[in-house]
């Protein structure tokens, strides 16, 4: 199909309905954040129920978003894009009808069968679209604009689960997700490669989602029964034989989801690496976060979501900046210099302990967000835009289904992984703080057993008033530690992330073709 400028009507009516699409399902992630104490304790839910049903969520993303990426591309980026948007919207209104944490589980696979065919539609459809001399310019207004309304999740989040209507986090996808399929409808030319063949690689597809499911099983499970166990052995094992048979597969397919020969391009191979470690500290550093500032810092969630609003102020006047910057002087420096301050603002978050609460909030996280903030903001448009500059037209969406694979794959192991070393933190700290406490000892085993809770944990009724008191402090003491040490974990990653980039990216000889 002939390109259009990114002026003209036909490619506005394109990024409105991909910026629409994709900060729908954004924001749902940054939101469910924030209101995730709220859906806890409405649910009666359990800290391993939070991270399946995050996980839920992310692990059919992860698995699919490569298939994804392939159909639109083969069959029509509009058509999958649509389709996507629908059964997302499906899924976010059954999330928002759920009465029980196990159909909420349920339900987010669907909703992750939605993104998967959905999001990797928006990027493709501008990168195949949009001028060539005008799409770095386009990813940068869809990165700056999409991550400006998903940061904004958590504020809205804060503000519903503050008035108990956490459950329209959901919901208001509905709308969304509506309007962009009208705008699709009406005023979005159909996109596809036309000399592609309609072969999907479903042995890939079934591999890595197995693969995925059985190592995040072993690290929700291990908080449970420990690491010396057969189920974790087991599940291990099995996960990471089929990890490896799906590299082996997608270098045997004649139709591959994930095309290794796109890897022998460096620039993509780094930004790929970059993308697996900053978003994994990115994703556990936030939710160890919002979970912190409601349930041991004495937030409220809405004030828990304003917290976010000075990142969200530096994406909306820097994010589109750097793309532009990067466009002009190439990708490499603010490849390597903003996960580096990224790095750097976690690290700094992580000294944080015990606060006066939202008083203290300027001299406490706001230095740290800050931090984290500008270096986030200058490199979500450069890597985008690497991304998508290293790979030929043909391949735009698998390219984006592998990096929006990747950055879902790497928040799928932080969840499951820093979830279960959250927990054994939280338990060491507080096995040392109860042996000093003259209680039974069923009292203390009572005590240990809301460990699994985090942040949620509940004194027993059985205690004394001043045993309750001291208890309580126990519990915000251990989840302080637990935080400390995942928000340093967090901050390595993000300094990891910059050194991928330091090694691998070049500012000159990103081949355009094959991706080789």
């Amino acid at each position: 199909m002939a390109t259009v400028s990114l002026g003209s009507s036909a490619g506005k009516w394109i990024m409105v309905s991909a910026i629409l699409a994709s900060a729908m399902a954004f924001i749902d992630g940054t939101a469910l954040n924030v209101v995730l104490p709220s859906l806890q304790k409405s649910l009666h839910a359990t800290a391993a129920d939070l991270f399946w049903m995050l996980n839920a969520y992310l692990l059919m993303l992860a698995s699919l978003i490569l298939i994804g990426g392939a159909l639109g591309d083969k069959l029509g980026r509009k058509k999958i894009f649509m389709v996507g948007i629908f059964i997302f919207i499906v899924g976010s209104a059954a999330c928002g009808l759920a009465p029980q944490v196990t159909l909420l589980i349920v339900f987010r696979i669907i909703q992750g069968i939605g993104g998967a065919l959905m999001i990797p539609g928006s990027l493709s459809l501008i990168s195949s679209s949009i001028n060539e001399n005008e799409r770095g310019k386009a990813i940068g207004t869809w990165t700056a604009i999409s991550t400006v309304v998903t940061m904004g999740g958590p504020v809205l989040g804060g503000v519903l689960a503050d008035v108990g209507l956490w459950r329209y986090i959901f919901f208001i996808n509905v709308p969304i997700g509506i309007t962009a399929l009208l705008i699709l409808w009406r005023h979005v030319a159909e996109s596809k490669d036309e000399d592609g063949d309609l072969n999907m690689d479903f042995p890939g597809a079934i591999t890595i989602a197995f693969g995925l499911a059985l190592i995040t099983f072993g690290f929700l499970r291990m908080p449970a029964i420990g690491f010396n166990n057969w189920q974790i052995y087991s599940s291990f094992g099995a996960g990471l034989i089929l990890l490896a048979s799906f590299i082996v597969i997608e270098g045997k397919s004649k139709h591959p989801m994930m095309p290794l020969h796109l890897f022998k391009n460096l620039t993509f191979t780094g930004a790929n690496l970059l993308t697996f470690f900053l978003y994994a500290g990115l994703g556990a550093g936030m939710l160890f976060m919002s979970l912190n500032l409601v349930q041991v810092q004495g937030y409220s969630q809405t004030q828990s979501g304003l917290t976010f609003l000075p990142f969200t102020l530096l994406m909306m006047f820097i994010a589109r900046f750097a793309g532009s910057l990067a466009a002009k002087y190439g990708p490499r420096l603010f490849l390597v210099a903003g996960p580096a301050v990224a790095g750097a603002g976690l690290l700094i978050l992580s000294f944080i302990k015990q606060t006066a609460g939202p008083s203290a909030y300027f001299t406490t996280f706001f230095p740290g967000v800050i931090v984290f903030g500008l270096g986030l903001s200058f490199t979500v448009a450069p890597l985008t835009a690497a991304v998508m500059g290293a790979v030929s037209d043909q391949f735009s969406g698998t390219a984006s289904g592998v990096n929006n694979a990747i950055s879902r794959i790497a928040n799928v192991f932080a969840y499951a992984i820093f979830g279960a070393v959250a927990v054994l933190f939280f338990s060491a700290e507080l096995q040392g703080q109860v042996k000093t406490l003259a209680v039974s000892a069923n009292q203390k085993q009572l005590i240990m057993a809301q460990a699994a809770d985090l942040g949620n944990a509940k004194v027993p009724a059985s205690m004394s008033n001043e045993q309750k008191v001291t208890v309580e402090k126990y519990y915000h003491e251990s989840f302080i530690a637990a935080y400390s040490m995942i928000m340093k974990v967090s901050a390595g990653l993000g300094f990891l992330g910059a050194l991928m980039a330091f090694i691998f990216i070049r500012d000159v000889g990103v081949k355009k073709g094959d991706g080789s």
